[in-house]
């Protein structure tokens, strides 16, 4: 079956209308209207419900069946205002967040960085969303009026701003509590940079019982655990022995980097670093994993062709996820690659 699911007309108008007014504002503003549209495409009933299918693509992980393995990372739809929309472009899964316990405007204004001659982006956001209260409110409803997207939906998790890292279990408990009904699966992030102490939870004795904990209060649903690139290779290995130890279901490899080295000078700026200059090292992590785990991966982090994404596969990610290669590359993206993949499975 056709995996084209976005019309040439969307795609004419994102390319030449669209994108180089979005490209001319404020990177934080124009994902602001990226969003507010997508949002209002989301409360229309002309949407495609399930997009076109390649059944070669089908696959089943952690026990959730994805129609293609192509999904949407978090921190593009962090509050769960677009998944109608999201879901109609031909995702495979769609992840939203990431979300916190308390309500936060995270960090201070600009916060969000194009480079685009290194098809590249900084964020320092800091989980700037509605609260989980807020957001599990809306995914209800989403689900109670017929609008839930036709494929798997996860939830990001973080650490509220405002509660000492001591306290970080009580805290995704409590954001966790508010939103397990809802989501098919839930992720641990403790690797964003841009909240202060967070990525000291990835040390086993931090990780451990946050992961222990989680698990309990969510059963059998999966619970994923998101790392970062910066980490030691035995670092990493500490990670995913606790990982397995503690039932986690799958690996996200990886979050943003603070390695600047690879761009300009000028360039950089505080904050992670994602894009084109990411690609080298998260598909190194993606091949330590592979050989020190059996726990499936999802890879996501300098997946900026379909390309980029046939190599994350063929090195044995089970899944990938694509953001700022959604953002350069526009609606088709997600259509190219699953074109591609089916291609190279004829």
């Amino acid at each position: 079956m056709n995996v084209e699911t976005v019309p040439n007309h969307v795609v004419s108008f994102y390319e030449n209308i669209l994108r180089p007014v979005l490209f001319c504002l404020d990177p934080e503003k124009a994902h602001e209207l990226a969003i507010g549209l997508l949002r209002a495409a989301s409360q229309t009933s002309l949407l495609p419900k399930t997009p076109g299918i390649d059944h070669r693509l089908r696959r089943t992980v952690f026990g959730l069946e994805f129609p293609n393995p192509v999904g949407l990372a978090a921190g593009f739809d962090k509050n769960g205002v677009a998944l109608p929309a999201l879901g109609a472009l031909g995702f495979g899964f769609i992840e939203i967040g990431t979300i916190t316990a308390h309500a936060q405007p995270g960090n201070p204004k600009p916060r969000m960085f194009r480079i685009p001659q290194a098809q590249a982006l900084i964020n320092r956001l800091g989980f700037n969303n509605e609260g989980a209260d807020v957001v599990g409110n809306r995914l209800r409803s989403l689900r109670a009026t017929g609008r839930w997207p036709a494929v798997p939906v996860g939830i990001n998790l973080g650490k509220s701003r405002v509660v000492p890292v001591e306290n970080a279990v009580e805290d995704y408990l409590k954001a966790l509590h508010l939103v397990r009904d809802i989501g098919d699966y839930f992720v641990i992030n403790v690797s964003s940079p841009n909240t202060p102490g967070l990525r000291s939870l990835q040390s086993p004795a931090a990780l451990g019982p946050l992961c222990s904990e989680l698990k309990r209060e969510l059963g059998p649903k999966p619970l994923l655990l998101k790392i970062a690139p910066d980490l030691g290779w035995a670092e990493m290995d500490d990670v995913l022995v606790t990982a397995q130890a503690t039932g986690i279901a799958g690996i996200i490899a990886t979050n943003t980097t603070t390695d600047q080295s690879t761009i300009p000078p000028a360039r950089r700026r505080e904050g992670g670093l994602s894009g084109a200059p990411l690609r080298e090292r998260s598909y190194s992590v993606l091949k330590h994993i592979k050989e020190r785990s059996r726990l499936p991966v999802v890879s996501v982090g300098g997946i900026m062709s379909a390309a980029d994404a046939l190599a994350r596969l063929d090195a044995g990610a089970d899944l990938i996820q694509v953001y700022t290669g959604f953002i350069y590359r526009g609606p088709r993206f997600v259509g190219q690659i699953c074109r591609q993949l089916a291609r190279a499975r004829e």
